[in-house]
């Protein structure tokens, strides 16, 4: 199970610098291995709108629709208080965090402030 945070699939959708690398990374396992934290479908659908409009970032969010979609419960979010608390992480950032690790999954990111944590994968 691997999990890829907000920085990675806008990378993939509107053809950032690194969307080969995440390519090959998500294009590596079936959609039902990916893992999305619901946080990360807020945040994909905010920036497509902005860069691409509303029909872009509908379309965006179906393809997400296909990976595991996760919504925050309260395991999840004390968890993210304490990663945030521990790391100084943000609260978009720590929430995705926690479900990556809620669920034993990967977390393939390009965000600086991720680098450094177990079971990220730096992208």
């Amino acid at each position: 199970m691997i999990s890829i945070d907000s920085y990675g699939w806008i990378e993939r959708f509107a053809s950032g610098p690194k969307q080969a690398q995440y390519n090959r990374v998500i294009d590596s396992v079936a959609p039902g291995q990916i893992l999305t934290s619901a946080v990360t479908v807020y945040e994909v659908y905010k920036k497509a709108k902005a860069m691409r409009g509303e029909h872009a970032a509908l379309e965006d969010v179906a393809a997400l629709g296909h990976t595991l979609v996760v919504p925050v419960d309260q395991e999840i979010a004390l968890s993210a208080a304490d990663y945030s608390l521990e790391h100084g992480l943000h609260f978009s950032d720590a929430l995705i965090y926690a479900t990556a690790r809620r669920h034993h999954a990967e977390l393939y990111t390009s965000d600086a402030g991720l680098r450094h944590l177990p079971g990220v994968r730096f992208v």
